[in-house]
């Protein structure tokens, strides 16, 4: 069992603003099958690493475009569905007005012998989506959880109230020392953020 990182870089454009970011992909599994988290701004560095493995789904924890800009080449790509929360449709269709996800994120998804259970997390956007993976002592946070702090939501479709209380009640009750696997920048633990909640909600983002 693997978990695969890569950092790929582009932009993220929402209400009428353009900014350059770099972006953590996700490639977990083993060396049969794997699934691949936030399809970012490079298609060919993503497969690269992919391999000759089996991608049994591209998993968007969230709908924002440098989350998702590249999630359908490589679905064809590998003959793999796109899985995103519904409630992610008003971004989504920002991005790929023409295309639909393949399916919803269920439950619980598996690649490789791992197993990732879906903690749906809304705050940041109407349904971001975490992927727990107990065995593995990790949560893949998108950009719910950083390391210092909340996602950002200042833009349309996100509320900060709404991020604290799915931070509070989903995320922090996992292990302290489950590590938290962020859709940019550095990793963290839960163990890390947890005592600084109540400095979050007093500054407000």
């Amino acid at each position: 069992m693997a978990i695969d990182h890569i950092v790929t870089s582009g932009t993220f454009s929402l209400d009428g603003g353009t900014w350059d970011v770099d972006n953590n992909v996700w490639i977990v599994g083993d060396d049969r099958e794997v699934l691949v988290i936030d399809a970012a701004h490079d298609a060919e560095a993503i497969a690269a690493a992919v391999g000759d493995r089996r991608v049994v789904a591209v998993v968007c924890t969230h709908a924002h475009d440098d989350h998702v800009n590249q999630a359908p080449a490589l679905a064809d790509r590998f003959s793999a569905p796109i899985l995103l929360n519904p409630a992610e449709a008003v971004l989504w269709e920002l991005t790929w007005p023409d295309r639909k996800p393949d399916g919803e994120i269920p439950a619980t998804l598996a690649a490789g012998g791992v197993e990732l259970r879906a903690l749906v997390t809304p705050g940041h956007s109407p349904g971001s989506t975490c992927l727990y993976a107990p065995e593995l002592g990790t949560v893949f946070t998108g950009d719910t959880l950083f390391h210092g702090g909340p996602g950002a939501t200042g833009r349309s479709y996100s509320s900060f109230d709404t991020i604290i209380e799915s931070i509070r009640t989903t995320l922090l009750t996992l292990p302290g020392d489950t590590t938290v696997r962020t859709g940019h920048g550095d990793s963290t633990s839960i163990g890390s953020e947890a005592p600084h909640l109540d400095e979050w909600i007093a500054r407000g983002h």
